[in-house]
């Protein structure tokens, strides 16, 4: 089963997460062409890895990303994954849930998209929505149907449990999951805003809606405290990625999965003996062939 390497980014599985101490920006200022050169250098590590992970198909991977509005998710996995075969990887988006999800467990849309072995998936937002915006909006849980509610604090409690559940059962069948927390400050967020309001191009990109939601900026990070605290696990790392510099983001997120799997010491499969002989006649076959 997957242990999460040390990393100076990972939430400890200790419960003693403090987000008071976690950083938004590296104090050093951003140098971004080296960073550049950098991640361009681990997207080519990373391809290789993501082909011997195909080939070998014994594990799967787990990228999750959760932060709040204009954190850089999007932008992240783009250029994190730009390198990587398309046929070997999936991305999911999980926003307002519909009637048809509404009518199951909460674990049940997002356990439908995972990937299979010698994948990799990506949740953009994922399952941890039902303790994040369900929690800072319990009215939400109205619609979910639940046969017997009980008190707000037990329920968080015990969708903590179930999600842990859920992600030891995973990576005991080979799933390696990891996840990122893209940790912006409210005030790089705002700017962030504005930025999309004073460019026409990304016009597209605001909701009067995602302004809303900052105003409840407390609550989202006393909700997001908990939620990293009580599921991050060896098998199952919380990675909190200072993200008020862009740059500086995708480069740790690309590190951290390059690091993380090397430890599997991914393997292209070793040929039988008769499989290697095949290979030997079928050299010589296509040799002929062409000197004909």
């Amino acid at each position: 089963m997957f242990n999460a390497p040390e990393n100076a980014c990972l939430v400890p599985f200790s419960n003693n997460f403090n987000l008071q101490d976690s950083p938004t920006l590296v104090e050093k200022p951003t140098d971004k062409k080296s960073y550049k050169k950098r991640l361009v250098q681990l997207i080519d590590q990373f391809d290789d890895l993501q082909r011997r992970l195909y080939a070998a198909d014994k594990h799967s991977v787990l990228l999750v990303f959760q932060a709040m509005d204009a954190a850089g998710k999007d932008s992240t996995i783009r250029a994190v994954m730009s390198g990587v075969n398309p046929a070997g990887c999936q991305v999911f988006s999980f926003k307002q849930p519909s009637p048809e999800e509404l009518d199951h467990d909460f674990l049940w849309r997002t356990a439908k998209s995972l990937p299979q072995r010698g994948r990799i998936g990506v949740f953009n937002r994922s399952y941890y929505e039902e303790t994040l915006v369900v929690r800072v909006h319990p009215e939400y849980l109205g619609g979910q149907k639940l046969p017997d509610t009980p008190d707000l604090e037990t329920l968080w409690q015990q969708r903590f449990e179930s999600i842990r559940d859920h992600e030891k059962h995973l990576a005991r069948n080979g799933t390696v999951i990891l996840k990122f927390w893209l940790n912006i400050s409210q005030q790089e967020q705002h700017r962030r805003f504005l930025s999309r309001l004073d460019d026409q191009r990304k016009n597209w990109k605001f909701s009067a809606g995602d302004y809303a939601e900052s105003q409840l900026w407390d609550q989202y990070m006393h909700a997001y405290e908990e939620a990293l605290n009580a599921t991050s696990r060896p098998w199952a790392p919380w990675y909190a990625i200072p993200a008020d510099d862009k740059p500086y983001m995708r480069l740790k997120v690309a590190e951290i999965i390059v690091q993380s799997l090397k430890t599997l010491n991914l393997r292209f499969p070793d040929l039988t003996p008769k499989q290697t002989e095949k290979i030997g006649e079928m050299r010589k076959v296509l040799k002929q062939t062409d000197s004909s």
